[in-house]
């Protein structure tokens, strides 16, 4: 059974009032995504892991020098799916009910987890991701680089913004922190957080 790239939730076109320009989608989506699912197949065709459910292929090569480039496609392909359902049209602003109310107990405020997290995807070397993750009760921000998830070290996503160049440039060029704040403005989708939270 191959694996196979989800379909957006959303339209190409859908998030251009708000941002992202439906080109972004034809090449992050299209093909960077795409490349990935298809590399994964390829890596996997004919091994134990190519029935396996996505989650338990990251979490089996994850650290497992043998299977680096299985870990990095499975990883990415899980990334991306994760990160499409982490925007919406007409996104961002403030979260509501018992998500709203553990942001305001574990942060201190709502401005307090924008600033950690806007700084999280900021300082991200290079390529990688910010994420929004439960961590046994508590909610964090934590980033990490280049196809790693917290899926891979047994945390909870919530939700995440990929700080990969090609998410932003042909938006917003080089101005990573335009597209971070454009992200909290405009685009997050706080329904999709708190669907995970419920499932924490």
């Amino acid at each position: 059974m191959a694996f196979s790239q989800f379909p957006l939730p959303y339209d190409f076109n859908a998030l251009e009032p708000y941002g992202m320009k439906g080109e972004t989608f034809e090449y992050h989506y299209g093909k960077h995504h795409k490349a990935y699912v298809d590399n994964l197949n390829k890596l996997v065709e004919g091994t134990e892991l190519a029935d396996k459910p996505l989650e338990e292929v990251i979490k089996t090569s994850f650290n497992d020098s043998s299977k680096t480039g299985v870990f990095n496609n499975a990883a990415q392909v899980w990334n991306h799916t994760f990160f499409w359902n982490s925007l919406k049209p007409a996104g961002g602003g403030t979260p509501t009910g018992e998500l709203a109310t553990k942001i305001d107990k574990d942060f201190g405020s709502f401005d307090k987890f924008k600033e950690e997290f806007s700084n999280a995807a900021a300082t991200q070397f290079g390529s990688g991701w910010a994420w929004l993750i439960d961590d046994g009760g508590t909610l964090k921000v934590i980033k990490t680089p280049n196809a790693e998830n917290p899926l891979a070290h047994g945390k909870k996503a919530l939700l995440t913004l990929d700080v990969w160049e090609h998410a932003y440039y042909i938006d917003y060029k080089n101005a990573r922190p335009a597209f971070i704040k454009n992200f909290l403005d405009q685009l997050l989708n706080w329904e999709f957080a708190a669907e995970n939270y419920a499932k924490a």
